[in-house]
């Protein structure tokens, strides 16, 4: 076993690939700092996983446990929030990763591993009963976030923001990868739609919103379920986070499903006093509603992001699920009167799959 890495040999294995020399220089150096607190063995360092930003994360391991780092590249990334927000959610009792190092400036953590199981791989894998009992666990996990995961010391998912990311969906989306050129008449519905969709938003009780909290961040572990890529957490809708559950990125499930999981959220909320306030009252349609227009603005955003990845991040591979999100958007489209005008902006995108109301 090794503890004591040098500058030179650290991070340096063939399994690693470092295309900056500096940058690998300088992992060498905070590894051979950091690395003897822990028994941390360089020559076992090794690819986890990867994410949609600049973000990557490392596997090593050291005496009795393995540990991940995070290699977040200054100035493309911070990880002060994600410090930050590990600290809110170890406070309240959920299952994260704890901060184990820090260094800020260069872009280096030492975390917790927890494991290498998703819940993504989990739930496609799943029969429905063990399906149903790691989404009850997702939503039991979400209730706890909201209730006691402070919300005041995040930022705010305001107008502004919201604005922004839906604007990823032209931008991307509509021109960049479908080369149409909205006419004014397409505009003005976009901007109704958009408005529509911020104002319903905005409606909302706040609370902490984790923004991801999808089976590809949530890990199957002990307690139940282990919490990931929470540095992104705001201020903002109470249903956010549960739309982002329920209408995956990468798995579907049927409306029944999503109802019942809908439902026991929306209960459990209300029993455990998380802030609903007059919003919803004791109207389980008016928070499904207000669940579905929350998806909607997300589903148009992620389109917008899908598209970004594969033109401008060579990451072609996100775009394989533009279809489901065509999906999502054309089922919500359709079922609301105000929002159907959006179904013209749609289908030369989507075609057959806004004709016929689909979903995935």
């Amino acid at each position: 076993m090794s503890t004591s890495a040098s500058p030179d040999t650290a991070g340096t294995q063939d399994a690693v690939s470092w295309p900056d020399p500096a940058r690998r220089a300088a992992f060498g150096r905070w590894l051979a700092e950091v690395g003897p607190r822990h028994g941390l063995q360089p020559q076992t360092l090794a690819p986890a996983s990867a994410d949609a930003s600049f973000r990557r994360y490392l596997r090593i391991q050291g005496d009795a446990a393995s540990f991940i780092v995070m290699d977040a590249p200054p100035p493309h990334e911070d990880v002060r929030p994600f410090v930050h927000v590990a600290a809110l959610i170890g406070a309240a009792g959920l299952h994260a990763p704890r901060v184990l190092e820090a260094d800020p400036a260069q872009g280096f953590l030492l975390l917790d591993d927890l494991g290498r199981r998703l819940y993504l791989d989990a739930l496609r894998e799943a029969d429905p009963a063990e399906a149903d009992r790691l989404m009850r666990d997702a939503t039991a996990a979400l209730v706890q976030w909201q209730l006691r995961v402070p919300a005041d010391t995040l930022p705010p998912y305001d107008g502004a923001l919201l604005a922004r990311e839906l604007a990823l969906f032209p931008e991307w989306c509509v021109r960049g990868k479908h080369h149409i050129s909205w006419g004014d008449r397409e505009r003005a519905i976009w901007d109704r739609t958009c408005r529509l969709l911020i104002d319903a938003a905005l409606a909302q009780p706040t609370v902490a919103v984790h923004r991801d909290w999808m089976p590809r961040n949530l890990m199957v572990a002990d307690p139940n379920p282990g919490i990931l890529d929470f540095q992104d957490a705001v201020r903002g809708p109470v249903t956010y986070d549960l739309a982002s559950l329920l209408r995956d990125a990468f798995v579907s499930w049927d409306e029944e499903r999503e109802l019942d999981w809908a439902v026991r959220a929306w209960q459990a909320a209300r029993d455990a006093g998380v802030p609903l306030g007059e919003a919803f009252g004791s109207d389980f349609g008016g928070f499904w509603r207000a669940l579905e227009w929350m998806g909607l603005q997300r589903h148009l955003k992620v389109l917008g992001i899908f598209c970004r990845l594969e033109l401008r991040d060579a990451k072609p591979q996100y775009a394989r699920d533009l279809p489901r999100f065509f999906g999502y958007a054309t089922r919500v489209a359709h079922r609301y009167a105000e929002l159907r005008p959006l179904l013209a902006l749609l289908e030369p995108m989507s075609g057959p799959l806004v004709q016929r109301g689909l979903t995935f």
